[in-house]
């Protein structure tokens, strides 16, 4: 199930209700984003996530089949959040379910490596010295890259 949206959610409902998905399930991984304080000399007090309603759900879509088709899942979630958010908010969770728990554990990673590449969104962050637009960081591609070597 794929879910973007402006309101909060209760990673621990959402979390429990994937679990009992079916009486195979022997692994419940899960990942929660938050939004974080920043530097101490210019902390953040803002971040605006925007996107692109239908191609962003589309593009989680893809991200998810991609996961289906490398382990065998029963359940997989994902929810990200848009809009204005505060240091400590929740930004994003992703939860894998699957009959052992090497898959669900490769999977949410796997998830997650794509969503900070290639899901189209974009964030704002609004901090004591200004607005910045954040831009793609390296090690999130090299992370990636993992999943795409021979």
């Amino acid at each position: 199930m794929i879910s973007v949206q402006r309101e909060d959610f209760d990673a621990g409902a959402e979390i429990e209700q994937l679990g009992q998905a079916d009486g195979d399930t022997g692994a419940v991984v899960s990942f929660t984003g938050v939004v974080r304080r920043g530097a101490p000399d210019d902390p953040l007090l803002s971040m605006t996530l925007e996107h692109y309603p239908g191609m962003t759900e589309k593009c989680l879509a893809d991200i998810e089949a991609q996961a289906r088709e490398r382990w065998p899942l029963s359940d997989v979630l994902i929810i990200h959040r848009y809009g204005t958010l505060k240091p400590s908010d929740r930004i994003v969770l992703v939860v894998a379910a699957a009959q052992h728990r090497a898959a669900a554990f490769e999977a949410v990673q796997f998830l997650m490596d794509y969503l900070k590449t290639d899901a189209p969104f974009w964030k704002r962050e609004v901090r004591h010295s200004g607005t910045v637009w954040v831009e793609a960081k390296s090690q999130d591609a090299s992370a990636r890259a993992r999943w795409t070597a021979a």
